[in-house]
């Protein structure tokens, strides 16, 4: 296998602390590299840097072995020195060493001939339909549009989106936008594709489907990859050899089953916690309806008569496939929607406050109570972390008393102590994406909410932050009297971490109880859909 791309003695800082540290590694033509790591290790940042995307590295280098067009802008992978430029026709390619952080004009170059996955972040025209959404990717690249609509519907074929060409982007699933973000990646026709925590939001059947997508278009494509995850599936499923990141160093290189094994060793949770009593009736819901009317399905009952009662320090879990109306429910218990019909009751002090009427003394009060984490939360890029906590979400405090909020709310969001004064004052850019997400975390409970939502707080964590989090909700709980709802397919951190939850089909509930009875209803087909540690 030719080399593609070497890595030598990569080394990057952020305020004095090494991030990387002396990393060497080669990446061959074709080849699918996972790298692992828990968050924080250094695997967004060296992604970013083999990308172009951001800042130089402190030192080291990155060398692109390719061939490049003497007569056009056009650069492919180093075997095909010697050969005709595919682009213009006119010239001939030519084998090139490109030193990537060095050399502007070929990393230009270079960088226009790969194609990136970021996580969490879709990066689709909502509003336009899913194979405009494809145009638009072939237009940047000028391809021919007499051939673009084939082109586009060729590749929602490779994708397996064809039956939803016409669908508007911001009504797809999440398994289906990130499909739609690849098929508009591979219309670059890249080289290599990089995929930063692909799949981290998704449930694990949609994360399979996307996986078997992605290792799909590499073979099909004859295209290389790397893949950053902190799930030991998304290597197992997509990747030829993988990288294991600790603080920054290589811990091991090797087959994906050599690494993962290395991965899981230290994985461990001993902590113990005592269930607590619970105290009365913080929240009700008595026959909540929620109904759209939609131009392809007629009317969607998207929550179906939904009846339940959440009691104060309580962690109740709500779980289901995809489409089975739990990101709605959880959308009306925050407020953020009104139902058709029904009751949403939430007690505040010795009030008892209706959220389905509008008004400052009904929603308008009880919403200050209620604290929501949704998946697609957004951290402010150009404040810091004090100053997200803080000023940026309204909390004016004095210098001194903001800085011991922050650090006592980010312990209870899984920082120790030390880590919690170290990135006071770094920006969200500075963070790993687990880092980032246990930060959004803190910004919910430094409002003191009386309930915190959580909307699939594990989709970005390894297992061992996943760990930190519990520990963290259990802490938040004993500590701050928190009750906590958690909308979650990670039926290991649903059972691991909920007192009893709810399992919802077709906008119902159709169980709810003690979590272990719940899950040990669960169809086969949802055992599937939600993960492996159901009963």
């Amino acid at each position: 296998m030719a080399p593609l791309i070497t890595v030598e003695n990569l080394c990057m800082d952020f305020d004095g602390k090494k991030v990387l540290n002396n990393i060497s590694f080669e990446i061959g033509e074709g080849e699918v590299l996972g790298i692992i790591g828990r968050s924080g290790a250094g695997k967004t940042v060296l992604m970013h840097l083999m990308r172009g995307v951001e800042q130089s590295p402190t030192s080291g280098r990155i060398i692109y072995h390719v061939a490049a067009c003497d007569s056009c802008e056009y650069v492919t992978v180093g075997s095909a020195a010697g050969k005709p430029c595919p682009e213009c026709g006119g010239g001939t390619l030519k084998p090139a060493d490109v030193d990537f952080w060095h050399d502007e004009a070929m990393r230009r170059r270079v960088m226009r001939r790969t194609a990136i996955m970021f996580q969490r972040t879709f990066a689709l025209y909502g509003n336009d339909r899913v194979i405009e959404n494809v145009l638009h990717a072939l237009d940047d690249i000028n391809f021919p549009q007499d051939k673009s609509i084939n082109r586009a519907a060729d590749l929602l074929d490779q994708v397996r989106l064809s039956h939803r060409m016409m669908h508007i982007a911001r009504d797809l699933s999440g398994g289906e936008k990130q499909r739609v973000v690849l098929a508009r990646q591979l219309a670059k026709e890249p080289f290599l594709l990089y995929a930063d925590e692909p799949t981290g939001t998704l449930d694990p059947e949609t994360a399979h489907l996307v996986h078997t997508m992605l290792s799909g278009a590499a073979e099909s494509n004859n295209m290389g990859m790397v893949v950053t995850s902190h799930f030991s599936q998304v290597i197992e499923e997509v990747a030829d050899r993988a990288l294991l990141l600790e603080d920054g160093k290589i811990a091991a290189l090797g087959t994906p089953a050599e690494v993962i094994h290395r991965f899981m060793a230290d994985l461990s949770d001993t902590e113990k916690f005592e269930i607590p009593e619970f105290g009365p009736e913080i929240m009700v819901a008595r026959d909540v309806f929620k109904r759209y009317i939609s131009v392809d399905r007629g009317v969607v009952r998207a929550v179906n008569g939904v009846t339940f009662d959440v009691a104060a320090k309580e962690i109740f879990g709500i779980i289901g496939k995809s489409g089975a109306g739990k990101t709605t429910l959880s959308r009306i218990i925050s407020g953020i929607i009104e139902p058709t019909s029904g009751e949403m009751i939430i007690r505040i002090g010795d009030d008892r406050v209706d959220m389905t009427k509008p008004g400052i003394e009904n929603r308008g009060r009880a919403k200050s109570y209620i604290g929501l984490l949704h998946q697609e939360y957004d951290l402010f890029p150009h404040r810091t972390v004090l100053d997200n906590l803080t000023d940026a979400i309204g909390l004016e405090f004095p210098k001194e008393l903001a800085m011991r909020k922050a650090i006592i709310t980010l312990k209870m969001a899984g920082f120790p102590e030390e880590k919690s004064r170290e990135i006071l004052d770094r920006y969200p850019d500075q963070l790993s994406e687990g880092e980032k997400h246990r930060v959004a975390l803190a910004q919910v409970l430094i409002r003191e909410p009386r309930v915190v939502i959580l909307d699939e707080p594990t989709g970005t964590m390894d297992p061992l932050t996943k760990i930190d989090v519990k520990h963290s909700i259990m802490h938040a709980r004993d500590e701050m009297d928190e009750t906590f709802i958690v909308v979650s397919h990670d039926m290991d951190f649903v059972r691991d971490i909920c007192d009893r939850c709810a399992l919802m089909r077709g906008g119902k509930i159709v169980k709810i109880g003690k979590t272990p009875e719940v899950l040990a209803s669960l169809t086969q087909e949802e055992r599937e859909v939600m993960g492996k540690s159901a009963p």
